[in-house]
């Protein structure tokens, strides 16, 4: 459960706005970000939840970058961040892992707060459009490990992408844009 100061900071930012709210949940993988905004959007009224696995793309997200390519941000802002906040009626995409690509056109839900956990979202294409950041702030080591054990608990044997593509991503990620230091909020857990 988040502790009362982050529920009330995310009180105050959406009572000092006019227009719906944007939370973005950022972090390394196997950082916590997804259990964070499933308790988020359990604990804080009106709000709804974008997982932000539909807006990566697998080819490029199982290679080498210093920015997360495999981050489909044109997409997510383009579709759903702006039209979100702006309180325009969208349609979206989401990944479809199982067929492998696009999935069909979807209505963007309404409501007041919208919370999105991605890897790579506090970078300068999407960060105009996220009202609160929320870093969530494990080490890069630990985050390692609980992905590792994450994903063998799933039958998913991902250790030589988080070897030799997602921890050196994330690295580079963090040595070129610090989005650590971009959160308006540091959440440990």
């Amino acid at each position: 459960m988040p502790d009362e100061e982050l529920l009330d900071r995310i009180a105050d930012t959406a009572s000092a706005r006019e227009h719906p709210v944007v939370i973005g949940i950022s972090g390394f993988c196997g950082s916590g970000k997804s259990t964070l905004a499933r308790t988020l959007v359990h604990d804080v009224d009106g709000a709804v939840r974008m997982r932000g696995d539909d807006f990566l793309d697998p080819a490029r997200s199982h290679r080498r970058s210093t920015d997360w390519d495999g981050v489909d941000r044109g997409r997510l802002v383009s579709t759903v961040l702006s039209p979100f906040r702006d309180r325009r009626p969208s349609t979206f995409q989401r990944y479809d892992w199982s067929s492998s690509r696009l999935g069909p056109e979807e209505p963007l839900v309404q409501a007041e707060v919208l919370i999105i956990d991605l890897i790579g979202l506090f970078h300068p294409d999407t960060l105009p459009v996220l009202d609160l950041t929320i870093w969530c702030d494990v080490h890069l080591d630990t985050a390692t490990r609980r992905g590792l054990a994450r994903d063998r608990a799933l039958g998913r044997a991902h250790d030589d992408l988080w070897r030799d593509v997602w921890v050196p991503n994330e690295q580079d990620f963090v040595h070129r844009f610090a989005p650590r230091e971009a959160a308006d909020v540091l959440y440990s857990g």
